[in-house]
């Protein structure tokens, strides 16, 4: 992933955490807010409920590659956090996948097949 397309600031992260809406998974939370730029940024998080740190690094590694298999379909303009539940540190790629597309659906931030 491009490193414009990175949500890097802390204070970003919380600002898209407060004041976005958010959509809910057992897998994952997707926090959406319009950042009135012409691409979308993406951030991952994984807290300690995820498990130790290389279940949480796993966490955001399936997250990130989910997503950046499909730049092209995610609507542009957006700052996106992806935060990682529980349930994920068990979960195949292919339900990461599919649970991160069902969130943006749900969020209409998705342009690809529905």
């Amino acid at each position: 992933m491009k490193r414009q397309q990175r949500l890097r600031e802390q204070a970003r992260f919380r600002q898209v955490r407060e004041e976005g809406r958010s959509w809910a998974h057992p897998l994952l939370v997707l926090c959406a807010l319009p950042n009135d730029l012409p691409y979308s940024r993406f951030g991952f998080t994984a807290s300690r409920y995820v498990g130790k740190a290389a279940a949480r690094n796993r966490a955001r590694r399936l997250l990130r590659e989910a997503v950046r298999l499909h730049l092209q379909e995610i609507e542009a303009g957006w700052d996106m956090v992806f935060i990682a539940r529980a349930a994920i540190a068990e979960a195949s790629f292919q339900e990461v996948t599919a649970a991160c597309m069902l969130m943006l659906q749900r969020a209409g931030l998705w342009r690809g097949e529905q």
